[in-house]
């Protein structure tokens, strides 16, 4: 942006760009309507509103740092050096424009193309929520040589707008703390959550600081001096460092990530990378909103790099020795990392909840710059370009098998006629939002859950050993496994398939039960067998995780129990307290066993620790971050060692590794 345009629109944002829709009155009586959910997704997501509207100032060139605090009481301070909320009479409402931005739904300056060629928060109802959903909210505003500062709870204001002070600088601070009437299960922050969000930011906005502290906890640092936890989030090539981060621990077929950028129709940043391995992992976002299910950017990304390499490959010649069937778009995509941003002025979403883009234009945009760009890449290392096109070949034929086998599976399916796995256990229900299906680890443990389960509601189908990694494996192999085969069969649905836009779904209308519970011992092995399943469903069987139909059972690491009285334990802390309450103050008088296995216990014990939906603590499976999910998962069970380790020493705390 010129330096003249830039103080035009400096000008230009005033009382008067603020725009108003209307009132904030159902916030408080339905957030879920607004932030998704009041669990700790919503918690969380209060705070990537507020850190929006900065990285709104950011991409209207006004803003390069912003700094993230989450305070003693878990409040969150969120300052940015923008050009501050104006805090001028608004001609409309006849109060400051300040108050209007805070007090009133669907009221911002995002509405003014004059403001803001481009915003993520589209719908405006970003810092209005979080002040509707906060029992105490300050606004501090660094503007025009002053410090204007009001106070706010429960959206509604305590006083009028306060010039408490001179300043030289400007910019915007907001500190809040969310309201526990709303959010009743907890209003405490996690860092990792945050953490996770804001670097994604930053790689999205090259050139951004974005400054993450932790002020309830101390840590040392390398010279052993006690110091908060903080992390800089900074990128100075933007997706490159993306791509970089996502595929960390993977065996690389081109040296450096592709870049492709443009700014013809919209401005558009991709960059793209392939790897050795089998996974498609594609991210896309929208003016920084992550798209989940994709839309029009992401088709025409598609549809670029398939013509391009397609074309490249027949214009050598590439593809005459292959036999097999048609070439897909999905054998292109295999082991392919890439990162889609672009940015709309008038983005269309498909629903309020931004997960896919509907603008029709975009499409071709995309298509075009990801061949212009793929095209050049090509002619300019054609050794590449040849390894490429043998990868697409070797998952045609990867696919070819693996079509065979979803048919056997299929074959093998209820509504087949072959009838469900030997060792499942069924249960006697047919409403399958009644149903619960037990992954059990072992014929032991699987035995001892069919004794001690709900016949009515509870089927058990047990797993003999560690199923396939299919994070290290082809399509073909994975549905060659018979574990996995028996899973498929036992849910009742079939592989996912491809749509008219290439997005693989689950059929789920026959899914049998809609809770699936992976229920393994509480020691190494049974957490790597935990973690194996949740790569498969991660994997092949993602619409389960998305639809929320994917749990973890937690089986108690002990018992402490004296005479009759008996207490189970699922952390350190709680045998500690047990132990210190039954023994009175002493380390006699009590027994403990340590649990490293489901088979240890009796039906009865298992029924009441872990399979009573009364008393059971069940985790459930989502995903928050895909990209974060996706680097991990391609960490842990992935070929690369030393981000393993590095992983598992930053996080285990009881672990012993081998050198």
């Amino acid at each position: 942006m010129e330096i003249d345009e830039m103080k035009k629109a400096e000008e230009q944002y005033s009382a008067n760009s603020i725009q108003v829709l209307e009132g904030l009155e159902a916030v408080r009586k339905r957030p879920s309507m607004y932030i998704g959910d009041i669990s700790e997704r919503g918690l969380h997501h209060l705070v990537y509103e507020v850190v929006d509207n900065s990285i709104d100032e950011a991409m209207a060139g006004f803003c390069d740092t912003i700094d993230v605090k989450i305070l003693e009481d878990n409040s969150i301070r969120v300052q940015d050096n923008g050009r501050g909320i104006p805090t001028g009479m608004h001609e409309k409402e006849h109060r400051s424009a300040l108050e209007v931005v805070l007090t009133v739904l669907h009221a911002g300056g995002k509405f003014s193309k004059s403001s803001y060629k481009v915003s993520g928060g589209l719908h405006g109802v970003g810092v209005s929520c979080v002040n509707a959903l906060s029992d105490s909210l300050t606004a501090e505003v660094h503007r025009e040589g002053s410090i204007f500062v009001q106070h706010y709870s429960a959206g509604k204001p305590l006083g009028p707008v306060e010039v408490v002070g001179k300043c030289d600088d400007h910019g915007t601070i907001i500190t809040f703390h969310p309201d526990s009437t709303i959010f009743t299960q907890t209003i405490v922050y996690k860092y990792d959550t945050l953490a996770a969000r804001l670097r994604e930011l930053a790689f999205l906005n090259k050139g951004i600081r974005i400054i993450l502290t932790d002020l309830r906890s101390k840590i040392e640092d390398e010279g052993g001096n006690s110091t908060f936890r903080s992390e800089i989030f900074y990128s100075e090539k933007g997706l490159q460092e993306f791509i970089d981060y996502l595929d960390a621990g993977a065996e690389r077929l081109t040296p450096d990530p592709v870049c492709v950028t443009s700014d013809k129709i919209i401005p558009i940043d991709i960059a793209l990378q392939y790897n050795t391995g089998y996974s498609e992992k594609i991210y896309s976002y929208v003016n920084n909103i992550n798209t989940i299910e994709g839309g029009t950017h992401l088709q025409g990304f598609k549809m670029g790099l398939t013509r391009s390499l397609k074309n490249y490959a027949d214009r050598n010649k590439m593809l005459e020795k292959y036999k097999g069937d048609e070439l897909k778009q999905s054998d292109f995509l295999e082991g392919l990392t890439a990162v889609v941003s672009v940015k709309v002025s008038e983005p269309q979403f498909e629903g309020q909840t931004k997960t896919k883009l509907g603008n029709t234009e975009v499409t071709s945009a995309v298509s075009q710059a990801t061949a212009a760009a793929m095209d050049n890449f090509l002619e300019e290392n054609p050794k590449i370009g040849r390894t490429i096109v043998e990868k697409v070949v070797l998952a045609a034929t990867a696919r070819t098998a693996a079509r065979k086998a979803r048919e056997n599976i299929q074959r093998k399916s209820p509504l087949g006629g072959v009838g469900m796995p030997g060792k499942l256990a069924d249960c006697s229900e047919r409403n399958p939002e009644l149903c619960e299906l037990f992954l059990v680890e072992g014929d032991s443990a699987g035995g001892t859950a069919k004794q001690g389960r709900d016949r009515r509601t509870q089927a058990i189908l047990p797993l003999r050993g560690k199923i396939l990694n299919v994070e290290k494996a082809a399509g073909d192999r994975a549905f060659d496994s018979q574990e996995i085969q028996n899973i498929y069969t036992a849910l009742g649905v079939t592989v996912a398939m491809e749509d008219e836009t290439g997005e693989k779904h689950m059929d789920l209308s026959k899914l049998r039960y809609h809770k699936v519970i992976i229920m393994t011992d509480a020691d190494v092995d049974g957490s790597h067998i935990a973690c194996l399943i949740l790569t498969f469903f991660f994997r092949y069987m993602f619409d389960l995780i998305k639809n929320g139909y994917v749990y973890l059972a937690t089986p108690p690491l002990y018992k402490v129990w004296k005479g009759k009285e008996e207490v189970y334990c699922w952390t350190e802390e709680q045998r500690e307290e047990a132990a210190l309450r039954l023994g009175k103050g002493s380390d006699k008088g009590y027994s403990i066993q340590r649990y490293k296995g489901l088979g240890e216990m009796s039906d009865v014990q298992l029924w009441d620790t872990t399979m009573d939906p009364s008393k059971r603590r069940l985790r459930q499976i989502t995903i928050e971050n895909a990209a974060e999910a996706e680097r991990t998962f391609s960490m842990l069970m992935g070929d690369d060692v030393p981000p393993r380790r590095q992983f598992i020493e930053e996080n285990a705390h009881y672990a012993n590794i081998d050198a």
